[in-house]
């Protein structure tokens, strides 16, 4: 098949955190198409599939009442304080149990809030017992002050159950505010939290004996401090096939994490049009749709993993005072359907797939590459990354030009 020259090529554009099928089933699909045993690969790509899309994300949060916990739990599923299924906060922890907490829009992803152990009497392997440890993919232990002996010793019994874990110092910006009012003359961000970082790190080395990373973060602005090297380090670590769910479940609140999701949703699009390859059909049916509706209900999957869906963009045009219809007209993506000055949405592909070509030159101008469809879901993708970044990067949007829908960064293929 004319893509077999061009796969192993498409992967190594991915950093490895970006992955989302293994490095050795790349391996093996490589050499099933090496020995032209294409139904051999396609079964591989079809399990790896089946993978992603079935795979069940549990990540367990734990820390003692007051630390921000439950905060931090929203932050992650994207949900404010004050709505309805959001984890209760500034409230005195009285239950031993663990609390379920789904993702606002992934149901495959669940956050579980499980008490600090400082507030139960089990010892950490009878606490990791009680609390359904085997259950989890990571732990999250986090602290508003230093770190504590239970929460270093708690790290120790993970570790030797062969888990991850990560310690979280929230209320980062509370410290800062704090020491800048007491010492207005001598404050330096960078000194305090270097201070904060190594008071913590202190207090963990004397039960652990070795000297594990702390992420310090803030629950309300999760872009500053260390929430992105967290968000990096946990994708680093996660099994390949898990990367995708997680990747699409973080907020689009970095750039980072904007062409993170944008690398995973593209792999995977990669992956459906190979699989589908032999039969000329991809997710979309191989060919451009006369009914709107239904290309409507494709995109509207990636405006919401970006955070464009029509609930996340009024929360956003509230804080413009705009009307989202006023707000939509700056975005690209309601322009991808709209006819204006005779320009069909078959003419913007045609141009959208002419600026890929010349980007990634000849070897990828192969069958599956110009099946449209496929096209058309990097064209939404695109489309969908590119308006997440633009009000991430440029509040003043509004007062400039939109730029051309069909952009798209040159070095995105490099």
């Amino acid at each position: 098949m004319a893509w077999a020259s061009s796969f192993n090529a498409f992967f190594k554009n991915f950093k490895r955190e970006s992955k989302i099928i293994p490095e050795d089933t790349i391996t093996l699909i490589e050499a099933y198409v090496e020995k032209n045993k294409l139904q051999n690969a396609i079964s591989v790509i079809e399990n790896a599939l089946k993978n992603i899309e079935s795979a069940p994300l549990n990540i367990a949060v734990t820390g003692e009442t007051g630390t921000g916990k439950s905060t931090f739990i929203n932050a992650l599923r994207g949900v404010g304080q004050e709505e309805e299924d959001a984890a209760p906060t500034g409230v005195v922890e009285t239950t031993m149990r663990r609390t379920a907490y789904p993702h606002a829009k992934l149901p495959n992803v669940t956050i579980w809030d499980l008490p600090g152990i400082g507030s139960t009497n089990f010892p950490p392997q009878s606490y990791l017992t009680q609390m359904k440890f085997n259950e989890y993919d990571f732990f999250i232990i986090v602290s508003s002050t230093r770190f504590k002996e239970n929460d270093a010793q708690l790290a120790k019994a993970i570790e030797m159950m062969g888990m991850n874990f990560y310690f979280v110092r929230t209320k980062i910006d509370n410290d800062l505010g704090n020491e800048q009012k007491s010492k207005p003359k001598t404050f330096n961000k960078e000194k305090v939290l270097m201070k904060i970082r190594d008071d913590c790190s202190e207090h963990l080395q004397e039960a652990l004996s070795s000297e594990p990373p702390v992420f310090l973060v803030s629950n309300f602005n999760m872009s500053d401090y260390d929430f992105p090297k967290l968000e990096t380090k946990l994708l680093e670590d996660l099994p390949a096939h898990k990367r995708h769910i997680f990747s699409l479940s973080l907020q689009s609140l970095t750039e980072a994490t904007i062409n993170c999701k944008r690398d995973s949703l593209k792999q995977k699009v990669f992956l459906e049009a190979i699989r589908a390859g032999t039969l000329a059909t991809i997710p979309l049916g191989g060919i451009i749709m006369d009914e709107v509706e239904n290309l409507d209900e494709t995109f509207n999957l990636y405006r919401s993993y970006f955070g464009l869906d029509d609930a996340s963009l009024e929360n956003y045009a509230k804080n413009f005072n705009m009307s989202v219809n006023d707000f939509k007209v700056h975005l690209r993506f309601p322009h991808l359907f709209a006819e204006d000055n005779d320009e069909s949405l078959e003419n913007k592909l045609s141009k959208y797939i002419k600026r890929i070509s010349s980007v990634l030159g000849g070897p990828v101008a192969t069958a599956i590459y110009y099946k449209r469809a496929y096209y058309l879901q990097n064209l939404f993708i695109d489309a969908a990354a590119n308006d997440a970044i633009a009000l991430l990067n440029n509040p003043g949007l509004f007062e400039k030009e939109m730029e051309t829908y069909i952009s798209m960064p040159l070095d995105y293929w490099e």
